[in-house]
């Protein structure tokens, strides 16, 4: 038998074709969105670690973009040096004392194509980071002064291709060990050795290609691993890939290539550093209390020295001789409570350094006797843990309250007679006028040279003191704006 079209049978037939015309248009919609969303931004990735979580700026407009960042903190050792240290950190300074951490004024200029970033710092960090940069005391100018009230400083040019390509000269940041130089931006104030103990920018120049909204690639052609000056003649080479598939997951591989051991320029340097954040559970459109979203990232570094220096000094990624990297990192993090507003932290990560070669020197009169020591096959290995909880009341204020526990298989931590004055001494610098230098060094050689040529050891040798472990809690304030 023939079937007719009944008026139910046409309704369901027009409803139909409604419904495919509706979802062609809300497709054709969704598309046209992510062909014209900022890259790596066409989701609400406020979640990230390492990310600035803020949707809008108070100084904005067609030309310039402000950022200003105020991080303070307090922070207090089981330790309890006498001279109000702390060392193996680049995020701490001061111990029992209230530190001005970083004061960061700046922002992005762009007008048509052209673009530039300036971020002016101020505070312990101006003296914490250059120290560890040796590349500076090549030659002169004194590059260490020159650039240490300067974080970023860059300019550069987009090009309309693909989702965008930049490419920048100047001084950025470097997200190798996954977390922000802007603590405000992380999920825990003082870092796990993985993210402390590599770089926290470059200077040279960087492309950034964003082939789609999802991708990120970038090349540096930098002067060297977190340095402003170069240590050879040959600059360091490395790149980034950086993919956000979904809204719940973020991948990020850097990599470099450079020598940079000082004045051994056949000794070539390796990194390789891996991440993967990913956000389990999302209910942040609840509204009320509970928890609102679970997410937690995980990061793998490894890396090695290969070659041989002057004087027939070999490195070597294994062996008697190693000169290598390894390290991991692992953090959970909860948010909960009305808007989100409160979040916990739990995570921690271990480090194996042979040859010490990119740990952060202990200052002052420790410092001569921790570079001697760091030579092909010296050991150094350890680990840490810490707890955060974070209350943000809004997106321009986060108040953090962390306990801290490192370890390190040698003596690396403040101890209770400190690193600045010897036994007996209050913590204090014998003679200030002349003995204090803005990186935190004071003259303290383990062995001399005789008159007849042999290397003794130093009869005015001033014993300081370290120790193997760490506890402390931090308190700190940071606003951004």
């Amino acid at each position: 038998m023939a079937q007719t079209n009944s008026p139910v049978s046409s309704m369901m037939k027009a409803d139909a074709g409604k419904l495919k015309a509706d979802s062609i248009r809300k497709a054709d919609s969704i598309k046209k969105a992510m062909e014209t969303a900022t890259p790596l931004g066409y989701a609400d990735f406020s979640w990230v670690n390492g990310q600035n979580r803020q949707t809008s700026k108070l100084l904005d407009n067609a030309y310039f973009t402000g950022d200003f960042t105020f991080d303070m903190n307090y922070t207090q050792s089981n330790n309890h040096p006498n001279d109000d240290l702390v060392t193996g950190s680049t995020a701490l300074a001061r111990n029992g004392e209230v530190d001005v951490s970083m004061i960061a004024i700046g922002g992005d200029f762009h007008y048509d194509n052209v673009r530039g970033r300036v971020m002016l710092q101020y505070g312990t960090r101006v003296t914490e980071v250059p120290r560890n940069d040796y590349s500076g005391y090549k030659g002169l100018y004194d590059l260490p002064t020159a650039y240490r009230y300067l974080s970023e400083g860059y300019a550069g040019y987009h090009f309309d291709v693909w989702h965008g390509i930049n490419v920048d000269m100047g001084i950025f940041m470097s997200y190798i060990g996954l977390m922000s130089y802007n603590n405000f931006e992380n999920w825990s104030y003082q870092p796990s050795y993985t993210s402390d103990n590599t770089p926290w920018f470059f200077n040279g120049i960087r492309v950034q290609m964003f082939p789609s909204v999802k991708t990120k690639l970038e090349v540096w052609i930098i002067n060297g691993w977190q340095s402003y000056g170069m240590f050879n003649k040959m600059p360091g080479l490395g790149f980034a890939y950086v993919t956000q598939p979904n809204q719940r997951t973020k991948i990020i591989s850097n990599n470099y290539f450079g020598t940079d051991v000082a004045g051994a320029p056949d000794v070539k340097r390796y990194h390789t550093d891996n991440s993967i954040e990913y956000l389990y559970y999302d209910a942040s459109d609840k509204k009320g209390a509970g928890i609102k979203r679970a997410a937690f990232t995980f990061t793998a570094d490894f890396g090695f020295q290969d070659g041989t220096a002057p004087g027939n000094v070999v490195y070597s990624p294994f062996g008697k001789n190693a000169s290598n990297f390894m390290s991991a990192m692992a953090y959970h993090r909860i948010w909960f409570g009305d808007q989100a507003k409160w979040g916990w932290t739990i995570g921690g990560g271990a480090m194996s350094n042979p040859s010490r070669y990119l740990a952060i020197v202990p200052p002052g009169l420790a410092t001569d006797s921790f570079i001697a020591a760091s030579t092909p096959g010296s050991k150094m290995a350890g680990w840490d843990a810490s707890t955060t909880i974070d209350y943000s009341p809004n997106q321009f204020l986060t108040v953090r309250f962390e306990l801290v526990h490192r370890f390190m298989n040698i003596p690396y931590f403040d101890g209770p007679g400190g690193v600045t004055t010897g036994p007996g001494g209050n913590g204090y610098q014998t003679n200030p006028q002349t003995s204090f230098n803005t990186n935190s060094y004071i003259p303290n050689p383990p062995t001399i040279v005789n008159a007849q040529g042999q290397t003794v050891p130093n009869p005015n040798f001033i014993p300081f003191d370290l120790v193997k472990s760490d506890s402390r809690f931090i308190l700190a304030l940071i606003a951004r704006f």
